[in-house]
C-alpha cells in the first residue's frame, strides 16, 4: 500500500517541478544531445582528452566576457564592443610587452614591461573603457546599443592603429602561461596521467554535492524545499558524474590548463555575486523595472556604470587571454567575438527584455557555440553554414524564451 500512494502523491510534484523549470532543463538536455551527435559525428574525436582541452582554451575568453555580458543583459542593457575592446587590449599588451610601436616607424618604447604589470595596466584600460561607455548610458541617458556599437567602431579603428595593420609578437614565455600552460601536478603523476585533475574533479563533485545537500536541509527545516527528493539527487549524480569524468579525461592530457582554474574562480564569484549579494539583486531588479528600482531609492546610474566597468575589466582580460593563447596581437584579433558571447547568454536563458538570466545558463550557452563550433569544424562543414546554423540555434533559444515567458 505504500509504494501506490507515493507514487498518487509524487507524480504530480516531480511533473509541475518540471514544468516550472523546463527552461532549464531543455538547456542541459541540448548541451548532452549536441555533444552526443558530434561525439558521433566526428567518430569520437569529440570527447578525446586533447579535444576537451582545446575546447576550454577556444571558449575560455568567450565564457569570461559572458559572464559580464550576463551582468548587462540582466540589467536591460546591451554591449556589442566588447570584441573590438579585447582585441584593442590585446594590441596594447602587445606594445607593453615588446616595446615595439608598429604605428610610429623607427620607434620603440625605452623599456618593456612585465607580463603582471602589462596585464594589469590593459585590465585597468579596459575597466576604464567600460566605465567611460556606461557613463554615457547612465547620465546621458544614451541607449547602450548606440553607445557600444561607437565603442566598436572606435577601438576596431584604435586597434588597427596601434598594430599598425601588422601582427606583433611574440610575448614572454610567462605571459603566454596564462593560456597556454598547465597547473603542475603535485601528486608526481607519471606515464602522461595528471593525479591532480582527478582529485580536483572528485573534491568539486563532492564540494557541490555538500554545499546544495545543506541548503536543502536548510529549506526543509523552513518548509520551502521545492525540487523532489529523486530529482534532487538525480541532478547532483549527474554533476558529481560530470565532474569527476571530466577531470578523468584531463588526466590523460597534461592536467588542468591555467586558463581553466581562472575560468572557474570568476564563475564562482559571479555566481555569488549574482545569487549572495545585494548587488546582484539590484542588478535583478533594475532589468526587472528600473523605474521602481529607482524610486525605491538605488542609485541605478551608479550601477549601470559599474556593470559596465566590470564587462570592460572582462573583455580586457578576454583580449589578454586570446593573444597569450596565439603567442601575438593580430589585427583582426575579436572580430565577430561579441557575436558569440551575445549569443552564449541568450541561448543560456536571459531575457532579451532583462531581469532574467543565470551564470551556469550563460556557461552552459557558451559550451554550446564552443561544441557546435568545435564539432562543425572537425566534421568539415563550410564557415558560411556554420553562421548559419548559429544563427538558427540562436533565434529557436530566444523564441522559446519569448514562448515560455507569454505561456506563464
Amino acid at each position: 500500500m505504500t509504494t501506490p500512494e507515493l507514487t498518487v502523491e509524487d507524480s504530480p510534484s516531480i511533473g509541475s517541478f518540471v514544468k516550472a523549470h523546463l527552461r532549464d532543463y531543455v538547456l542541459l538536455i541540448s548541451l548532452v544531445a549536441i555533444m552526443v551527435f558530434f561525439q558521433f559525428a566526428t567518430d569520437g574525436t569529440l570527447f578525446m582528452p586533447v579535444n576537451l582541452t582545446n575546447i576550454i582554451l577556444q571558449n575560455s575568453y568567450v565564457i569570461v566576457m559572458a559572464l559580464g555580458m550576463l551582468l548587462v543583459i540582466i540589467a536591460g542593457h546591451i554591449d556589442l564592443s566588447v570584441g573590438s575592446v579585447s582585441g584593442f587590449v590585446g594590441g596594447m599588451a602587445a606594445l607593453l610587452m615588446t616595446g615595439t610601436m608598429p604605428f610610429a616607424k623607427d620607434l620603440n618604447l625605452p623599456f618593456k614591461f612585465d607580463a603582471f604589470t602589462a596585464g594589469t595596466i590593459c585590465i585597468l584600460i579596459g575597466a576604464g573603457i567600460g566605465a567611460a561607455q556606461g557613463y554615457f548610458v547612465a547620465y546621458f541617458k544614451i541607449p547602450a546599443f548606440i553607445v557600444t556599437l561607437a565603442g566598436m567602431l572606435i577601438f576596431r579603428g584604435l586597434k588597427l592603429e596601434v598594430l599598425g595593420g601588422a601582427s606583433v609578437g611574440p610575448f614572454p614565455i610567462t605571459f603566454q602561461r596564462l593560456s597556454n600552460g598547465y597547473v603542475p601536478d603535485i601528486f608526481g603523476g607519471g606515464d602522461g596521467f595528471n593525479i591532480l585533475a582527478i582529485v580536483v574533479g572528485v573534491a568539486i563533485a563532492a564540494l557541490l554535492i555538500f554545499t546544495n545537500l545543506r541548503e536543502r536541509r536548510a529549506q526543509e527545516a523552513h518548509g520551502l524545499a521545492e525540487e523532489p527528493t529523486v530529482i534532487f539527487w538525480g541532478r547532483n549524480s549527474l554533476i558529481a558524474i560530470a565532474f569527476v569524468g571530466f577531470g578523468w579525461l584531463m588526466a590523460y592530457y597534461k592536467g588542468l590548463p591555467n586558463v581553466l582554474v581562472v575560468m572557474g574562480l570568476l564563475i564562482a564569484l559571479f555566481i555569488f555575486i549574482t545569487t549572495r549579494t545585494t548587488f546582484g539583486r539590484r542588478i535583478y531588479a533594475m532589468g526587472g523595472n528600473e523605474k521602481a528600482t529607482k524610486l525605491s531609492g538605488i542609485n541605478t546610474e551608479k550601477m549601470t556604470l559599474l556593470i559596465f566597468t566590470i564587462m570592460g575589466a572582462l573583455a580586457a582580460l578576454a583580449g589578454l587571454i586570446y593573444a597569450a593563447r596565439l603567442n601575438v596581437a593580430t589585427p583582426k584579433a575579436g572580430e565577430t567575438l561579441e557575436l558569440d558571447v551575445i549569443a552564449a547568454c541568450f541561448i543560456g536563458g536571459a531575457a532579451v527584455t532583462g531581469g532574467v538570466g543565470k551564470v551556469i545558463g550563460a556557461v552552459i550557452g557558451a559550451f554550446i557555440v564552443g561544441v557546435m563550433n568545435n564539432g562543425m569544424s572537425i566534421v568539415g562543414v563550410d564557415i558560411g553554414w556554420q553562421f548559419c546554423i548559429k544563427g538558427a540555434v540562436l533565434l529557436l533559444a530566444v523564441s522559446l524564451d519569448v514562448y515560455y515567458k507569454n505561456k506563464r
